[in-house]
């Protein structure tokens, strides 16, 4: 997903400033990164930010950042700071991209459908890992990565290596990382479970039908009467 986000330059920094410039309705931000030497300080506009960063796309939204008297830039929001009270954006780090270098991004993992072992054979779906690392062009960054699973039986899992065929990104995460699993249900274990704990609870009895603690104790009474 692309979206325009548009800024304005601002030439003074610090604490005093910022305050400013988010009573005023903006937050501030800095551009770095690419072949332009320095980082650049600019305000945009937090609402339009944030309907990017809330985005099915989220922080891997390819960002066109237009600033007042500048040429744009396409970007990617690299850090964002927000308050932990009133949840308002604080401040902003925009990364600066070569459109013709690849760059590392963490996409989430998305299942479709419902897994066979666990519609026919009452298993269980273990969603094992929720995000990976790739490596892609930045205008071929997927949103997600999804992941069919109605064919997995109990037993049968899907690891990141299983995907990576016809797509246009390559597995920066280890190729072997399991993303999903089906695995049996869990009511056998606890039967067993339960059965163990209750063999274990039973005392064995001594000669007469007493436990030997009884006896040992009902021996100690007679002597102490003597």
């Amino acid at each position: 997903m692309e979206a325009i986000l548009t800024g304005v330059a601002r030439d003074t920094r610090g604490k005093n400033n910022a305050r400013r410039l988010r009573k005023a309705g903006q937050v501030p931000a800095t551009v770095y990164g690419g072949e332009v030497q320095g980082v650049q300080s600019i305000a945009v506009d937090p609402k339009e930010l944030l309907k990017i960063v809330r985005s099915e796309s989220g922080l891997n939204t390819l960002i066109e950042l237009k600033v007042e008297g500048k040429s744009s830039d396409r970007v990617l929001i690299k850090e964002f700071q927000v308050d932990p009270i009133h949840s308002d954006l604080l401040h902003v780090d925009f990364f600066r991209l070569a459109m013709d270098k690849a760059i590392t991004v963490t996409v989430p993992i998305a299942l479709r459908g419902e897994a066979a072992g666990v519609k026919q054979q009452e298993g269980l779906l273990d969603f094992v890992t929720r995000d990976v690392q790739i490596e892609c062009m930045p205008a071929e960054i997927p949103e997600r990565i999804e992941v069919d699973v109605e064919a997995l039986l109990i037993g049968d899992g899907v690891r990141l290596g299983d995907l990576v065929e016809g797509v246009s990104w390559t597995p920066v995460s280890d190729s072997d990382t399991l993303l999903v699993h089906v695995i049996p249900p869990k009511v056998e274990e606890e039967e067993e479970t339960e059965e163990a704990a209750a063999e274990g609870a039973e005392t064995p009895e001594g000669e007469g039908g007493e436990t030997e603690a009884a006896k040992g104790s009902s021996e100690g009474e007679d002597q102490a009467k003597n």
